[in-house]
């Protein structure tokens, strides 16, 4: 872009920011969403640990209800928390991105948002 574009017009900037702030909540909220996931394996996987790999348990996929044994069901949960972590860690990094994006922007434009 050359530095002789035109500035954007204050709807525009309204728009991007209305814009970034909806991304943000939305990474934001996603992560919440995550973390209980996570704490929910991490309780399962607690609990199911210290029992017999042949003890009979239950697993819920696609919505059907299926009987498996602990030792076949605690590795795909340890798999599925890495899996969670990672996925957190991820969106942990976009959101830092994004939220940088989101100053730069601000600072570019000399934009001040109001806090309640």
């Amino acid at each position: 872009m050359s530095s002789t574009s035109k500035q954007p017009s204050e709807n525009e900037l309204r728009l991007t920011v209305n814009r970034y702030g909806n991304e943000l909540k939305a990474i934001a909220s996603k992560i919440g969403e995550l973390e209980l996931e996570l704490e929910e394996h991490s309780l399962v996987v607690k609990t199911m640990t210290p029992m017999a790999g042949d003890r009979k348990c239950f697993r819920l996929i696609n919505g059907v209800l299926v009987e498996r044994t602990v030792k076949e069901v605690l590795p795909a949960l340890k798999t599925n928390q890495e899996g969670i972590k990672k996925t957190i860690e991820q969106l942990a990094q976009q959101y830092k991105a994004t939220d940088k994006e989101f100053v730069e922007y601000r600072q570019k434009h000399h934009i001040r948002i109001a806090q309640p």
